[in-house]
């Protein structure tokens, strides 16, 4: 796709509730701003349980990512806010998906030849015959006649 490059995972997020360094990858926030600004955000009514305060708001979240044309929903909870926090992680792992994708597929289109050209074929079966020849020379010539 034509996205610019922006995924760069960092290696040790912080964790949101204890506000200390974590062990487990995560996605920098300055990555997910920079893929907000790239998207049309809409807010729809979710469905599914949770009554009538979730039937009268807007609390779902659809994200569109303008460059890759990628959509992502997320209704999960009955808070925007979040809804909105899982719907960027989800579009940024995707496009981390579609990234790896394509430097797979360009890693596999970069196959070298492997099949010897004609000329090496000919050098390769011309040195067999002279070794070849080599041996015969070193081997005593007998006569069926010896051999009675």
């Amino acid at each position: 796709m034509g996205c610019p490059t922006l995924l760069a995972i960092t290696v040790c997020g912080v964790d949101p509730v204890s506000k200390q360094p974590s062990s487990e990858p995560g996605i920098s926030e300055d990555l997910l701003l920079e893929i907000e600004r790239q998207c049309s955000v809409e807010f729809t009514r979710g469905s599914g349980p949770g009554g009538q305060h979730r039937n009268k708001t807007e609390t779902a979240v659809r994200l569109t990512h303008i460059p890759s044309g990628l959509v992502v929903v997320a209704a999960d909870s009955r808070s925007q806010a979040q809804n909105r926090k899982n719907a960027l992680r989800r579009l940024a792992e995707r496009l981390a998906q579609i990234e790896r994708d394509e430097a797979a597929a360009m890693k596999r289109s970069e196959r070298k030849a492997t099949r010897p050209s004609a000329s090496k074929r000919r050098k390769r079966l011309e040195l067999k015959r002279q070794r070849g020849r080599r041996k015969d020379s070193r081997r005593k010539v007998r006569s069926v006649d010896e051999d009675l």
